[in-house]
């Protein structure tokens, strides 16, 4: 296998097979980064005397090319090729000769990895703050439409207070308002240049580390070089802990379809389209999709634990531990962009059930309602508490259903416009 710590001593196929695993398929997802991160290390290097202009220029060529084919899907990793930094390298070698081999100077394969898996979660973050505020967007809209459509609240499961279909599309949104501060959280933390750090302590070469910073378009540097290497782990696990909390967000509004949709509430319904049936009974319309939805949300959710032990305890410097990283959160990331973006389809759709207050079932939703009357025409509150309660027990309640919320947060004062504010000044960090 090529590899670039090759010194004569080749490893067995067993170790090379346990070792690298499904690491190379995986690299596919970083090869744009490299070829991003080689291009500005070169320039870098030439900057301060170890490539000369005309290597620049031909080092940049061939990169660009590699860079083409990448864009087109016709970049490959060879079967005898250990990882992406390898067939790069590989492929300017076999292009330019001894120029080729030029291209590592002043770096290791730990800053390098480190650069590209900065870079992609970048871009990562980027995409999931684009489809956030989808949802985001599309739950607003929600909340406008049926702001005036009433519908039970819940604790403990039991009936509780009048709540609407407003408040309830638009907690959501406000929810995955908080979590952009998360995502946002994330992303200045992979927000900083480790090239140059090497394998953890720098190098004798005198590189010009804000030179790589700019032209990469990191905010800052990992300014210390150990400190460059121990973010590796902590950068993954700072973007799953923000994917953690909107999966937190999304998983509950998916359990809550599941449960609307039940034809024991009826609150609200799908196109046919959007849901499935079952093999034996032919009346069932199932929410197979927020299912699916609300099992990938657990899953993100566990993400951030498997990556803190994976890192548990393993002093600082590299170790091939790191390597299964990738593994652990490149399809947790995958489940989550097809989750946002599943979940828009779906509500883009949703039917809401305007006359759900009707029924009598939820009269008692009311009594908190009809206690408050009677404290705002002079009755002390425990007294009205008791009296109405005994009007329930005796089946004697009548529920007066006209409300007069306005309290900010209330059923009449939602603030969404105020909502839309704190949105924007958590996704404008982005």
């Amino acid at each position: 296998m090529q590899t670039l710590w090759n010194k004569g001593t080749q490893a067995t196929k067993s170790v090379e097979d346990f070792t690298v695993c499904g690491d190379r398929q995986l690299d596919m997802a970083l090869a744009k980064y490299d070829v991003t991160g080689s291009k500005a290390h070169i320039r870098m290097l030439e900057s301060i005397g170890l490539l000369t202009a005309e290597e620049l220029a031909l080092l940049t060529r061939e990169l660009d090319n590699i860079l083409c084919d990448i864009e087109k899907g016709k970049f490959i990793l060879e079967d005898e090729v250990e990882d992406i930094h390898s067939q790069v390298e590989l492929l300017l070698t076999r292009s330019l000769g001894d120029i080729g081999k030029k291209i590592h100077s002043g770096r290791s394969r730990n800053d390098q990895v480190l650069v590209d898996i900065k870079l992609f979660l970048k871009d990562e973050l980027k995409l999931f703050r684009s489809e956030i505020l989808d949802l985001f967007e599309e739950l607003q809209r929600l909340s406008e439409k049926y702001k005036d459509i009433l519908v039970p609240g819940y604790t403990h499961g039991q009936t509780a207070m009048p709540s609407s279909f407003g408040m309830w599309f638009g907690a959501y949104a406000e929810s995955l308002a908080e979590d952009m501060h998360l995502v946002a959280g994330a992303y200045r933390v992979v927000d900083c240049n480790p090239l140059g750090s090497a394998a953890g302590y720098g190098n004798s070469f005198p590189l010009d580390r804000e030179m790589t910073t700019a032209d990469l378009g990191f905010a800052t540097l990992d300014f210390n070089s150990i400190c460059a290497q121990l973010s590796r782990g902590k950068c993954e696990k700072a973007v799953a802990s923000a994917l953690g909390g909107v999966a937190l967000t999304l998983g509950k509004f998916a359990a809550d379809c599941c449960m609307y949709m039940c034809p024991n509430f009826g609150f609200i319904s799908f196109p046919a389209e959007l849901t499935t049936g079952s093999s034996i009974m032919p009346h069932k319309k199932n929410p197979d999709v927020w299912e699916i939805i609300r099992g990938h949300c657990n899953r993100i959710m566990a993400c951030e634990n498997e990556i803190s032990m994976l890192c548990s305890n393993l002093q600082h410097g590299y170790h091939r531990d790191f390597q299964l990283l990738k593994d652990i959160l490149f399809p947790v990331l995958t489940i989550a962009h097809d989750s946002l973006r599943m979940a828009v389809y779906m509500i883009s759709q949703v039917k809401v059930n305007r006359n759900i207050i009707d029924n009598s079932l939820y009269d008692p939703v009311f009594t908190v309602e009809e206690v408050n009357r009677r404290v705002l025409a002079g009755e002390a509150f425990r007294d009205a508490y008791k009296a109405v309660g005994i009007e329930v027990a005796e089946g004697k309640f009548k529920a007066d259903k006209s409300l007069k919320h306005t309290h900010i947060g209330s059923i009449g004062n939602l603030c969404n416009d105020r909502i839309a504010e704190k949105m924007k000044s958590a996704a404008d960090f982005i």
